[in-house]
């Protein structure tokens, strides 16, 4: 059973603001407001959290034993409140005002008491509905597969510059061993120049000296 808030000029229901909370998603909750007098009635509504909510109309006027609908919204939240629990409230002020007046019209101190004007205020609470076990499955079934795929994600990422890292150390290796390739021949092609020459030069010198021992030999003695 719906229950709500009556005062001398408007009658409020239900007494209390109910959200259907879900992470990430908007939530809705509807007032119905009724004119318990003859005469025209305005209405603005004030909320301590004003940047989490979002009210429309937030500021009327209502028709003799007309009523209205006032819809709240709840923005997108990013984090569960603790243990579910809101201390967020609104206030709802009525006044009466002369007939006919546009809502844009109104004075500025149409809703204030120390204008002298009788404002009556109907305090509201706000509460939290948490979802259905099913729901509740399903998100958290969605967190943890958002969460395994984004840890897949990056066990790949790793895999791929491990084998990178891991190409990039054989290259390095295969450089080294070439460049230790190429300095051994080039020590060994110089140490082979260097004993031909040397055989080269004690090879002439063999040829010149016995050259000049023949001569030396064969030249006429002299007596």
């Amino acid at each position: 059973m719906t229950t709500g808030t009556s005062n001398q000029l408007i009658n409020v229901m239900p007494e209390e603001l109910k959200f259907q909370f879900e992470l990430e998603k908007q939530s809705y909750s509807d007032l119905k407001v009724s004119n318990n007098t003859e005469n025209h009635v305005a209405f603005k509504v004030k909320t301590t959290s004003p940047k989490k909510y979002f009210v429309r109309p937030n500021t009327g006027i209502i028709k003799p034993r007309d009523s209205t609908i006032i819809r709240v919204t709840l923005q997108a939240q990013r984090e569960y409140p603790p243990d579910m629990q809101c201390k967020d409230k609104f206030l709802l002020q009525s006044t009466i005002v002369p007939a006919n007046i546009p809502i844009d019209e109104l004075p500025q101190d149409t809703f204030n008491k120390d204008s002298g004007k009788t404002v009556e205020e109907c305090k509201l609470r706000v509460v939290y509905v948490p979802h259905s076990t099913e729901d509740n499955f399903k998100q958290s079934f969605d967190t943890n597969s958002r969460r395994r795929t984004a840890s897949f994600d990056d066990n790949e990422v790793l895999m791929r510059l491990k084998d990178e890292r891991d190409a990039a150390v054989k290259q390095a290796q295969q450089v080294q061993q070439d460049l230790e390739m190429m300095k051994r021949r080039r020590n060994r092609k110089s140490g082979s120049g260097f004993s031909f020459k040397f055989a080269l030069l004690v090879a002439l010198i063999g040829i010149v000296g016995g050259f000049l021992l023949k001569l030396y030999l064969s030249s006429p003695s002299t007596a």
